[in-house]
């Protein structure tokens, strides 16, 4: 059996017992792509500039990725997940690397960020950083021959939460959000609920409060409208608990409104995890729908086929 079909495989076995067992075969499926994403970046070409500061707390910091010798890419930034309470930019030596690398060795500069948590950080401040994140990369640009005209963003779980925040919230982002031209939530959170199904509960409670009320008020299916930037809704065939259900309400909630440039997808045998810690593992069928959906909103063009 190949590299790929034994991923596939793997996904399929553990994936029935993800939401039920809280992550089950979580260790066994990183193991398995550990040495497979290694490889890949051994030969992606991509080269890792630094790690630098956008604000003042130690969370405040990220790396930037590019392929020598491209000139005036646009920008990816992606924000990993972790429950609001918890997560960084590298989970392993690997991933959350590897969707960065994956957007770099496709022409973009890709920006890999680390954020403040609750309950230090509560409600807003993933967007406030996300806000900082761009405002400093777009200051930056020149350091980085990057274009800070063409900027795209990728969140996954509570990552997610904060991209579609960033993107629909009318109180803050400023002038940050007129620079972004496409958005992608990888299996976020658009809904804020303390279910006794949520594994993450607490975690929600930390970042939005304890209050029902506001729970609802800052759901991201909540502020959504006709004139919300193009965003790519994603969610894993099996899903932490209701985020299949909530991302599928959002998109039909864009829908409704008379927001057209939005897109759905369900990826299929992909749990909550693998949907971006695939990225570099061979498996392009979202990377290749991302690029074209970036590319057709100012992003570069499409890549070559889809696998």
């Amino acid at each position: 059996m190949g590299t790929l079909a034994a991923l596939r495989a793997l996904y399929g076995r553990i994936g029935p017992d993800w939401a039920r067992d809280g992550g089950a075969g979580r260790r066994e499926m990183l193991e398995a792509l550990d040495p497979v994403l290694d490889a890949s970046a051994r030969c992606d070409g991509v080269v890792r500039e630094g790690t630098w500061s956008y604000g003042d707390d130690a969370r405040q910091v990220l790396d930037v990725y590019r392929r020598p010798g491209d000139g005036a890419p646009p920008v990816l930034i992606f924000m990993h997940g972790g429950g609001y309470v918890r997560g960084d930019k590298d989970i392993t030596p690997r991933v959350y690397a590897n969707v960065a690398r994956w957007f770099a060795a496709r022409g973009y500069l890709a920006v890999n960020m680390e954020y403040r948590l609750a309950p230090a950080a509560p409600y807003p401040a993933g967007a406030e950083d996300l806000a900082a994140a761009v405002a400093w990369i777009r200051h930056e640009a020149h350091r980085f021959r990057a274009d800070p005209g063409r900027i795209f963003l990728v969140g996954h779980s509570a990552g997610g939460t904060h991209v579609a925040h960033f993107a629909l919230a009318a109180d803050f982002a400023g002038d940050a959000r007129r620079h972004v031209l496409a958005a992608a939530i990888l299996s976020g959170r658009l809904r804020a609920d303390v279910l006794p199904a949520n594994p993450n509960a607490e975690g929600v409670r930390a970042y939005f409060g304890d209050e029902a009320d506001e729970h609802e008020r800052r759901s991201p299916v909540n502020m959504v409208h006709a004139a919300a930037m193009p965003l790519f809704i994603a969610v894993a065939e099996h899903e932490n608990p209701l985020l299949d259900c909530y991302g599928a309400e959002f998109f039909m909630r864009l829908r409704a409104c008379g927001n057209r440039r939005s897109q759905f997808m369900s990826m299929p045998r992909h749990n909550h995890l693998s949907i971006v810690a695939h990225f570099g593992s061979g498996e392009d069928l979202l990377g290749g729908l991302l690029c074209d959906f970036f590319a057709r909103h100012g992003g570069l063009p499409a890549a070559a086929g889809h696998g």
